[in-house]
């Protein structure tokens, strides 16, 4: 093993992910993981939705434009129909770490996402998709949702995370970090 150097300073960075990592774990439990999961899905879907879909209606796409099977154009709620479907199959009958893995989570934020992306034309039965009227704010307002989600589920993790993003720069600007222990695998250089 190669010999350590007592000067040699954690990088910040690394400081930093440990600590967020800790406050994880000691903050978000199994059931807040699954939420967590499921609105960062949410969000992360509604925003790559609305991206494809104003770039297939920008002309940029196939002429095909979206999802058409035998002529007929999918709407993308049917995908989220499908996938809350799923996800409603592994409640009634899945094992309980099926029901709060993060891979049924996803499905659900993702599902859910691609259901309120249409919501107009399920409501309306009229495809009012590129109405002007409210697109926009539509479009802000479900990604505040999602955001607010995603905070609100653990709170106090992203609290504590902040406390530590911020004594992180502090020890940072003001001191030099620990020396990594010389015994730790993780510091060993090979």
């Amino acid at each position: 093993m190669a010999a350590q150097n007592p000067n040699r300073r954690i990088a910040p960075l690394r400081v930093l992910g440990r600590r967020v990592r800790r406050v994880y774990h000691d903050e978000v439990g199994a059931g807040q993981q699954a939420l967590l999961v499921a609105w960062s899905a949410f969000g992360a879907t509604f925003g790559i939705t609305r991206a494809i879909t104003y770039w297939l209606h920008g002309g940029a796409a196939p002429s095909a434009g979206g999802i058409v099977i035998g002529g007929r154009h999918i709407h993308h709620y049917n995908l989220g129909i499908a996938l809350l479907a799923a996800v409603g199959a592994i409640a009634l009958r899945g094992q309980e770490t099926d029901r709060r893995h993060p891979l049924t989570a996803t499905a659900y934020g993702s599902g859910a996402a691609l259901i309120v992306d249409e919501l107009a034309l399920l409501i309306d039965l009229q495809d009012v998709y590129w109405a002007r009227e409210g697109r926009r704010s539509v479009d802000a307002a479900i990604g505040m949702i999602a955001a607010g989600g995603v905070y609100l589920t653990v709170a106090p993790f992203w609290h504590r995370a902040a406390r530590e993003v911020v004594y992180t720069g502090i020890e940072t600007a003001s001191t030099p970090l620990p020396s990594p222990v010389p015994d730790h695998p993780a510091w060993q250089s090979g």
